[in-house]
């Protein structure tokens, strides 16, 4: 029997129910084996008084500390948080809220091994919880934990040491492996652990009909991800003038909401620029299947699981060549790589609104990637360090 933490600053609960549902989604699959125990502690920044009375983490207040959610107990521990400037102290303020908490856990739940799900600020709190308790860890890189935290002054050296004292390392895509080593990982470490995908909620549809169900009509193109500058949502709405008849649905939320909003009515294009926020996941399938293109031209990525549910989707994708975007469209049904430019992008969306790839040729793209494929992995690489330890 193998005994998993599972430590994610990234983790749903019910004032977030989409945060993070990647994280969720693997470590569900991995709760389910018959052969592992699993709990999560996903601590939650709360700032001083009085920024902590600030809408945003307000929110936060009636979130209890332990619970069952989706069949797994969730601890969800408060710690310091100073927002915007606190950066390298979050991982030593997280660690001090919860080595007490873990002392408690483990006198009825002896877990064998720390699983950090994002390399920042998981991976320097597990580090020293593990090294408190005399456990292994393990820590997984997923894209931006890489390219910015592990550049950033007061966090860069706190991602390195993490990478260098962890057990084993699990990286999105070859791509991020090869970013980690240039940090100063060791290669030898760095298992590439490919994203799963639900193919029963993300499948090819009927998309005239599916569009109609939604209301929608002439072509379709959607994100997914973010509302942030890094996606490049902004490049999809400038690439938008160059398409005519076709409407952009953002699916998403974050701070460059107001920028986009402006972007659009800046270049008339209001009518055309949806931006509907966050969706269940249920709604997010139902509009990525129903979409021409899914077009994502972000500045970095790990391995996007948006890019793997459209491919699920039959929907193929325009995305810059960022991360493991070169590991998955290995086809030209898929889609294609582009600048991050709008004229690129408009090109590239018009070429395959003019000659729509077939729908199962689109899919086979993402024959590799399971969830099964995914827990086995997982499964395999803990208990590989549990052993060793």
């Amino acid at each position: 029997m193998l005994r998993v933490l599972t430590l994610a600053t990234l983790f749903p609960d019910a004032s977030r129910p989409t945060f993070g549902g990647f994280v969720e989604r693997q470590t569900l699959g991995l709760a389910t084996r018959a052969d592992v125990q699993l709990e999560v502690v996903a601590p939650i920044g709360m700032p001083p008084w009085p920024l902590n009375r600030h809408s945003h983490y307000r929110r936060f207040a009636e979130i209890p500390e332990t619970e069952v959610w989706k069949d797994i107990i969730v601890h969800r521990p408060k710690f310091r948080l100073v927002p915007r400037v606190g950066g390298p102290m979050a991982p030593a303020a997280i660690a001090k809220a919860l080595l007490p908490l873990l002392h408690k856990i483990r006198e009825r739940f002896a877990f064998d091994i720390i699983d950090a799900e994002f390399f920042y600020p998981d991976g320097p709190a597990a580090m020293r919880l593990a090294e408190a308790l005399n456990l292994p860890f393990s820590v997984k890189a997923r894209g931006a934990d890489i390219h910015y935290w592990g550049k950033r002054a007061g966090c860069a050296s706190q991602v390195l040491q993490a990478g260098k004292r962890a057990g084993g390392l699990l990286a999105v895509s070859e791509a991020i492996k090869r970013d980690m080593t240039a940090l100063g990982m060791a290669a030898d470490t760095i298992t590439v652990h490919y994203t799963g995908i639900d193919k029963d909620r993300f499948h090819p549809v009927d998309r005239a009909a599916a569009k109609e169900a939604l209301g929608i009509s002439g072509p379709l193109i959607v994100t997914t991800g973010a509302l942030i500058p890094r996606k490049g949502q902004a490049l999809v709405i400038e690439a938008l003038r160059q398409i005519p008849d076709a409407n952009l649905w953002c699916i998403g939320e974050g701070a460059n909401r107001p920028a986009l909003e402006k972007l659009a009515r800046d270049l008339g294009l209001s009518e055309r620029v949806h931006l509907p926020g966050n969706l269940p996941h249920e709604e997010v399938a139902e509009m990525v299947a129903a979409a021409d293109v899914m077009a994502l031209p972000s500045a970095s990525e790990g391995l996007a699981n948006a890019w793997v549910e459209a491919l699920a989707c039959g929907t193929p994708i325009v995305i810059s060549d960022a991360g493991g975007a070169a590991e998955l469209l290995d086809r030209a049904e898929a889609g294609a790589i582009v600048e991050r430019d709008p004229s690129a992008i408009a090109t590239a969306i018009r070429s395959i609104l003019s000659n729509p790839p077939n729908q199962q040729a689109v899919r086979s793209t993402v024959d590799k990637f399971s969830w099964e494929r995914n827990g086995d992995a997982l499964f395999r690489h803990l208990s590989g360090l549990v052993e060793r330890q």
